[in-house]
């Protein structure tokens, strides 16, 4: 088996530093031809199932990796979606007192949000499910950045607390992992294509 991992493209939120979570979010015009690059980057890979997060972002992303692979089913689920953030969701960090230049600490409580361990447990849930249903194939997953750590760490069997020491996800960046005997990380993170 074979993982494609990515994350959508950049949104008009991101822009603005507007914490998204499980809000739907809108492709920024890079965002789009962010989008339109990692479609052509994957154009001639085989891919076998493509699964997206139904939040608009990451659905507009598959849906132009999607046109060249008009025979690949396309499946939007709830479980690739973003760590919800609760009442901090449509807000900035500024507005929330936080610096603007540093990622959120995922382990604050705040209220209606999932925790970091939440997330992860919602991650491996999908991975078993994948690699029970889906052997010797190839498999595009597009998600979000906290949700693509989760799947790496549940992949490699890390704990939950790995996830923060993950390098953040570019948009649109590249992670290939292949199944042999045990997982092997083949490409992570790349951007290359957008260059």
């Amino acid at each position: 088996m074979k993982i494609i991992l990515t994350k959508h493209g950049e949104t008009i939120e991101n822009k603005k530093g507007i914490i998204q979570g499980h809000l739907q979010g809108k492709l920024s015009k890079l965002g789009k031809e962010q989008a339109k690059k990692i479609a052509l980057k994957l154009r001639n890979e085989r891919i076998d199932y493509i699964y997206s997060s139904d939040l608009a972002r990451a659905k507009d992303t598959a849906k132009e990796i999607a046109k060249y692979h008009l025979n690949v089913p396309l499946i939007l689920t709830k479980e690739l979606r973003e760590k919800k953030w609760g009442e901090f969701e449509g807000k900035t960090k500024e507005q929330l007192g936080f610096p603007k230049d540093k990622p959120l600490n995922k382990n604050i409580k705040v209220k209606n949000s999932e925790s970091i361990k939440q997330v992860y447990d919602r991650a491996n849930r999908f991975i078993k499910e994948l690699l029970k249903n889906h052997k010797n194939q190839t498999i595009l997953l597009i998600g979000h950045g906290t949700i693509d750590k989760a799947i790496i760490c549940c992949i490699f069997n890390k704990s939950f607390k790995t996830i923060e020491y993950i390098k953040e996800i570019k948009p649109t960046s590249i992670t290939i992992i292949k199944y042999e005997k045990n997982p092997k990380l083949k490409l992570f993170n790349s951007t290359e294509h957008l260059k």
